[in-house]
């Protein structure tokens, strides 16, 4: 019998070329473990009816002596991940039904490069909106560390299928965070790539300036395996970049050093010790610290006086392209449609029952940010002080190599806990933003655990890198974890 809790994807691999089960066997053991926890975990939305086919196909390239990274492992995608001739509702009553014609990038990537068996899709937050993945119209997932804590969110279905033990790798998008805090939440590694490295083609966008596909996985070097398989240059999406594109910008910068086992790493003070933040996490985040000061990093004190505003530019910049985005879900193209008395009424109707109260805040709210006369105070002040905060992040990556901070300011929370206060669920995100609105890499790791209740909850520090630089944050990630 297959211990999918005991499994990498590095370890399947190996077992899957050495012929001690098959991918029909491996898949069939995530399909069982599924049936086993997801009733009370509520990770998956769906598990896909031709998964086993393609596990069938797998071990045939396999007995044919095909190897390529993911063969015949199962991977679970976010629901807002198109693959086609399957269904993809981005965790919103107003996609209901609504199937794809085609595959995404990262989903061809997958399944032609890489030989993954596209095994589901995972819930989340309705659009990818929230922390916590409360506010999936379809039901909230839950913690598997501890059933009435969320796993954080978005993408928290993502997470929990792995952290679960239910697939051994998945997928998610990070706009602010929702890859990494659910990571953290759930024990596991959680990973967005610097902003054009992964296609969007095919993601449903929510804020198209932040948005990235990035991996879930138990260890590093199953999200650098991860990660390496969906990164390129896409002609389905503009705003990817190539490797020599990051190398000519970090030397015009003056940002070129190469990468070494001595690694400095710089600590915000300043925004660590923000107002917020747990007691534990900062004491947990403090040894993070000595065990790199053991591992023989050389670590340093940062000034970076304006990173504090990044969640409140986040919460600008954000909203006014999910009004923008959402704009196509009008009853008329595709989803949802409710019938009124005449077109706009139609269209008022469908957008008033097919949106929950989280995307129609962030709606209005970014309406509000781009509408005459706040548009400058608002929207254009947020821009130039995202410039402002990329600009500083750049110059300090010339002295450090990385940035350490907490992954989050808590634990997981319980369920409720936040959802009557959206200020103090937005907060969940404040080490997470820089990143997206920067455009760095950056990669959640455990770091340890800190007990509420008789539980062990988990907690992750955040290593953030200069563009193009996931190399450092995979070393980094490696040398702490000892794989």
């Amino acid at each position: 019998m297959i211990d999918l809790s005991k499994l990498t994807i590095v370890s399947a691999r190996e077992s899957l070329k050495k012929g001690e089960f098959t991918s029909v066997e491996l898949t069939q053991a995530c399909v069982d473990a599924v049936k086993e926890k997801d009733g009370e975990l509520h990770a998956f939305l769906e598990v896909f009816d031709d998964a086993l086919g393609q596990a069938a196909m797998a071990d045939k390239q396999i007995k044919a002596g095909i190897d390529l990274p993911l063969l015949g492992i199962p991977v679970a995608l976010k629901d807002n991940i198109l693959v086609a001739n399957h269904k993809a509702s981005a965790g919103s009553k107003i996609l209901e039904g609504f199937v794809s014609a085609v595959d995404s990038t990262a989903v061809r990537k997958l399944q032609q490069e890489t030989g993954a068996v596209i095994f589901g899709r995972t819930n989340c937050d309705e659009f990818a909106m929230g922390s916590s993945t409360e506010n999936s119209a379809f039901g909230p997932s839950k913690n598997p560390v501890d059933t009435s804590r969320v796993p954080g969110g978005s993408s928290g279905g993502s997470a929990v299928a792995v952290a679960g033990h239910m697939v051994l790798a998945s997928f998610g998008s990070d706009t602010g965070g929702s890859i990494r805090q659910p990571a953290a939440f759930t024990g596991i590694v959680g990973m967005k790539p610097t902003y054009g490295r992964v296609s969007r083609s095919g993601l449903i966008a929510m804020a198209s300036s932040l948005d990235q596909i990035g991996p879930f996985a138990k260890t590093v070097a199953d999200a650098e395996i991860l990660y390496n398989a969906v990164k390129g240059v896409d002609p389905l999406d503009s705003t990817t970049i190539d490797e020599k594109t990051f190398a000519d910008s970090r030397s015009a910068s003056g940002n070129s050093r190469q990468t070494s086992s001595r690694l400095t790493i710089g600590v915000p003070r300043e925004f660590v010790e923000s107002e917020g933040v747990d007691p534990d996490v900062k004491k947990n985040f403090e040894e993070a610290l000595e065990k790199f000061k053991a591992l023989g990093y050389e670590v340093k004190d940062v000034s970076l006086p304006h990173l504090k505003y990044s969640l409140a530019v986040y919460y600008i910049l954000m909203p006014a392209e999910v009004s923008s985005n959402l704009a196509r879900f009008d009853g008329v193209k595709y989803g949802l449609h409710v019938d009124g008395a005449n077109g706009i009424e139609d269209y008022f109707k469908t957008r008033a029952l097919g949106f929950g109260a989280e995307v129609r805040r962030r709606v209005i709210l970014g309406t509000y940010v781009l509408s005459s006369g706040y548009h400058d105070a608002y929207y254009g002040s947020a821009v130039l002080a995202k410039q402002l905060i990329t600009r500083e992040l750049r110059e300090a990556f010339k002295d450090i190599d990385l940035l350490l901070t907490p992954t989050t300011p808590t634990p997981a929370f319980k369920f409720g806990e936040k959802t009557a206060d959206p200020l103090s669920m937005y907060l969940a995100d404040i080490f997470t933003v820089p990143a997206n609105i920067s455009g760095c890499p950056s990669l959640s790791i455990p770091s340890g655990t800190v007990e509420r209740e008789g539980k062990n909850l988990p907690l992750g520090v955040l290593l953030t890198a200069d563009l193009g630089r996931e190399d450092d944050l995979f070393t980094a990630g490696k040398e702490f974890l000892g794989e």
